[in-house]
């Protein structure tokens, strides 16, 4: 698959090693909310650490997604204070597990 890439375009695919998909697993459910705790099970580490800081990596559209969530939870908070009301609000700061 990788050779066929190369031999059609210019910019060059490197191989793609498994261990890179570790990576890739890890970061994918991470950003999808999963629980820490169960992804290192998942990924059979002793130490969370390990998993939080070598296979959980963000970019810096991550951070800006999660500036602009912050945000619309502030102005939600913000709109209630006005309000003066004590309604439930469904906020999309928290993803459901």
């Amino acid at each position: 698959m990788v050779s066929g890439y190369n031999d059609t375009y210019r910019v060059q695919m490197s191989d793609i090693i498994l261990h890179v998909c570790r990576h890739t697993y890890c970061s994918s459910m991470a950003k999808s909310g999963m629980n820490l705790k169960i992804l290192q099970c998942f990924m059979g580490h002793s130490d969370i650490l390990i998993t939080i800081n070598v296979y959980t990596h963000i970019g810096l559209d991550d951070a800006e997604e999660e500036l602009k969530r912050m945000e619309e939870f502030q102005n939600t908070q913000a709109k209630i204070e006005k309000k003066n009301d004590v309604k439930v609000v469904l906020q999309k700061m928290f993803k459901v597990i």
